[in-house]
């Protein structure tokens, strides 16, 4: 049995550990809501800049001359995974569960006879892939050093993926990402990059878009979409980039909120069991000074 100086001083800890848990839950709540706005907002034109370039491919999809980033190269055997995690823990599942993702991605694709490559997005990610996927892992970067996500970054990501491209390392570019839903859930989500997605079997609506409208394109549909899908990379990521960032910080209100609650409790446990052991050791001493009294 703990002594009272040891129960004493567990519960000054805990109660230390509670104030820090109870400040980063506030400081994750206020962040939470400049990144909630920033990753609402850059979800209709990167929504709508998508549906727009999956239109242009499925038209484009019997094209021998077009352009590569958006019908890909006529091959699938090299897929490179870009996994993006937050930079920093104490959030619960929320890194995890895109590691989880990207494995089981990465393994359906080996089973399939495909080379797999992955790019991670953040610390997390990198420290989590590292373990077991060290030889597929192609680089890392994170963003630990800026306060907020800038688009520059998500720049640089894409020109390092069109470069690597049109190097020929890799024939199809997937990006994996939290999907910030609400405070209590975030979802893993797949994206393709390179080739753009295509409209699904059952979306009309975007198929008949590509058939029917028709766009009178100056100085030439080359030109544009030289400029207009490496635009469109750096979009997507950024926009990713904006809802991991509010998914890390819903996800971190919630599992501090959740460890402040439980230093509640164990602090509530530990103060009987103090408060019992405080208890028997007055009995105790009650009786021995009794028991002196009478045999004198």
């Amino acid at each position: 049995m703990p002594s009272l100086k040891d129960l004493r001083n567990r519960i000054n800890s805990v109660k230390s550990t509670q104030k820090i848990t109870s400040a980063m839950k506030m400081v994750a709540a206020a962040k939470l809501r400049r990144a909630q706005a920033q990753a609402e907002a850059s979800r209709p034109y990167a929504v709508r800049m998508a549906e727009m370039l999956a239109a242009l491919a499925a038209s484009e999809a019997e094209n021998p001359n077009a352009h590569r980033l958006l019908v890909g190269n006529g091959k699938s055997q090299t897929h490179l995974l870009v996994a993006v995690t937050a930079d920093r823990g104490l959030a619960g599942a929320f890194n995890a569960n895109i590691a989880k993702q990207v494995r089981q991605k990465a393994a359906g694709l080996i089973a399939e006879g495909k080379t797999v490559k992955i790019l991670a997005l953040g610390r997390k990610g990198g420290e989590a892939l590292r373990r077991d996927m060290r030889e597929r892992l192609t680089g890392t970067r994170n963003f630990a050093a800026r306060k907020t996500v800038a688009f520059e970054d998500a720049e640089d990501v894409a020109r390092d993926l069109i470069r690597g491209f049109r190097a020929g390392e890799y024939d199809v570019v997937t990006l994996i990402f939290n999907r910030f839903h609400n405070v209590m859930s975030q979802r893993p989500f797949e994206q393709a990059l390179i080739p753009a997605a295509q409209p699904g079997a059952n979306d009309n609506q975007a198929r008949a878009a590509a058939m029917e409208h028709n766009y009178e394109i100056e100085p030439d549909d080359g030109t544009l979409l030289d400029r207009l899908l490496p635009r469109n990379l750096a979009v997507q990521i950024y926009a990713a980039l904006l809802e991991n960032a509010a998914g890390f910080y819903a996800a971190q209100m919630t599992a501090m909120d959740s460890a402040t609650r439980n230093a509640g409790e164990m602090i509530k446990k530990l103060t009987l069991s103090y408060n019992r052991e405080r208890q028997a050791n007055i009995t105790k001493e009650l009786i021995e000074i009794i028991s002196g009294a009478e045999a004198v």
